[in-house]
């Protein structure tokens, strides 16, 4: 029999099934980190950190349920949502701030619900893309996605989006962005005194 195409040995298969099972770790760390480095541009290759993404429980984060909670870890990119009376606990992959400068910290809550919401750049935004249009109603180019939930820091939602390339990235200009799916559904548990933490 050719070399080539000799019969495959019990060596070879378990050589090559070890370096498959082991290809996804090595493809986890870079630069020596588990976590995904800033990504600014869309069009490179995606970088996910999963190796976080986990549940938690509430009890380190709130002293009680009352209205439902929200913890956003923008560390590990991931949204977690109790119900009030504790029988429903969703785990959401998120978009987080490009830059720390970006990302706000701390207790806030939900004051509004918007269902198809239309956007507009804050001042900031504007100073830093001129180019920017100054009105998005709702629609497929709308970056807030079919749903937002507006919390008590101007200008800070949480919401859907149709780019759903920035998902488990930083990609957002301060807001947290989630699936237009997933949003829908926290949007149909959430209401308005939801309470929400960012860490």
């Amino acid at each position: 029999m050719s070399k080539l195409f000799s019969k495959p040995t019990r060596r070879g298969f378990l050589a090559g099934t070890a370096a498959l099972i082991a290809s996804p770790a090595l493809a986890q760390n870079v630069n020596g980190a588990q976590t995904t480095e800033v990504e600014r541009d869309l069009s490179q290759s995606v970088r996910r950190n999963i190796s976080s993404f986990r549940s938690m429980e509430w009890q380190p984060y709130f002293s009680d349920l009352r209205n439902g909670a929200i913890l956003v870890d923008t560390t590990s990119r991931a949204l977690h949502y109790w119900s009030e009376d504790e029988s429903v606990y969703k785990l959401y992959p998120s978009s987080v701030p490009l830059s720390e400068e970006l990302t706000r910290r701390g207790r806030t809550k939900v004051i509004q619900m918007v269902e198809g919401p239309s956007w507009r750049p804050t001042p900031s935004m504007l100073k830093r893309f001129p180019d920017w249009p100054a009105f998005v109603p709702p629609g497929p180019d709308n970056p807030l996605g079919t749903h937002a939930l507006y919390l008590s820091w101007t200008y800070y939602r949480i919401h859907g989006t149709h780019d759903t390339r920035k998902i488990g990235r930083r990609s957002s200009n301060g807001c947290i962005g989630l699936y237009n799916e997933h949003i829908a559904e926290l949007y149909a548990m959430t209401k308005v005194g939801t309470q929400v933490l960012l860490i």
